[in-house]
This record gives structure tokens, sequence and C-alpha cells, in this order.
């Protein structure tokens, strides 16, 4: 019994590592708990039927263990309308997260300068379409070859720009402010 249950193990194991590497789609958040996350700050994330949430505390980030450098990106969000968040990318720095040692694709539709509200990759490119996300679930599309970038909205372009800056890094989901809920994140690598 033992070694089937071994076989089964390495059999599922293999699996995966091959989609990784054939570019399939693969869970970066698996709906139980924060494995293959790394948290940076205090705010606490739980997570509650399928859903990470984060709701207090200062700023904090969940980083993945792995690096990724051209993928596409897909997650769902929910925040409260002052909430302050966003997704990192290719962070330089993992346990340094911020608009200087990562690209910064941003949640936050009441942004003082909104020239990089939510849609916007901060730094980089300015929004091309406002929208209100507050309230309701979105799907966000992070696409990221080689030097250029584009971010998705519900389907519609948000943002669209090139930089060489960072070529590879972990993933950062952060919390900054209000109510912020992340679940089905997932990512391919290209």
């Amino acid at each position: 019994m033992k070694t089937i249950k071994t076989t089964v193990i390495f059999l599922s194991m293999l699996v995966s590592g091959m989609a990784i590497a054939q570019g399939a789609r693969v869970a970066l958040f698996n709906g139980v708990d924060l494995e293959g996350w790394n948290k940076v700050g205090d705010a606490e994330w739980r997570v509650r039927e399928g859903v990470l949430i984060a709701d207090e505390g200062d700023t904090t980030y969940l980083v993945t263990g792995e690096y990724y450098d051209d993928f596409l990106m897909t997650l769902e969000f929910w925040v409260d309308d002052p909430a302050n968040s966003g997704v990192f990318i290719r962070c330089a720095e993992p346990q340094n997260i911020n608009d200087s040692t990562c690209y910064e694709v941003n949640i936050f539709d009441q942004r003082p300068d909104p020239t990089y509200r939510t849609g916007g990759i901060v730094g980089v490119a300015p929004i091309l379409a406002t929208l209100h996300t507050g309230g309701r679930w979105n799907t966000y599309e992070i696409r990221v070859e080689g030097e250029h970038m584009e971010a998705r909205i519900n389907g519609i372009l948000t943002a669209e720009g090139s930089d060489s800056t960072y070529a590879s890094g972990p993933i950062a989901l952060q919390y900054g402010s209000g109510i912020v809920k992340f679940r089905n994140v997932n990512i391919k690598p290209l």
C-alpha cells in the first residue's frame, strides 16, 4: 500500500512539473491555505470558502516562492471602494516589495493621482480605461512577454507598455487598506 501511495505522489509531481514546463495553467492559490506563499508584513490574511481575504493591518504582501519571467496570469479580485491593493510582478527583492523593486499592476480606484489607478501599471503604463471595481468581483488578466506588459480587467484593455528594468521574479499580492479578496489565482508560463 505504501508503494502505491509513493508512486501516486511521484506521478502527481511529475505531471505537475510537466504542466509547468509545457506552459499549462497552474493554480498559484490552492483555495485552502497559504501554501506556496510567503507573507511580508503584519496584516492577517485568511482563507474562507476558497477566497484569500485581508481587511486590517499595515501594508502586507503574499509573495510566491517561485520566480516567473514571461507569463499570462489570471485572477479574480474583490475590493471595497477605498481599498488599496495590487499585483506585483517580477519582484527583484522578495522581502522589499514596492513599485521601485517590482512592476505594480494596480488595484486602487480612489488613488489620489488617477494616472495609475486600478488597471494601470505604475510607472510604466497609465490607464487606458477608467473602471470602477469596488464592491464586485472582477477578473484581472496580466500578460508579460519580454519587455511588453498588458493588463485587462473584465476583458477590457486597461494598460499596455514596455520596460526592461525587471526580467524575472516572484509575484506578490498586496493588502494596503480596505477590504481585499482574491480567488482563482492562476499562471501560465509563456
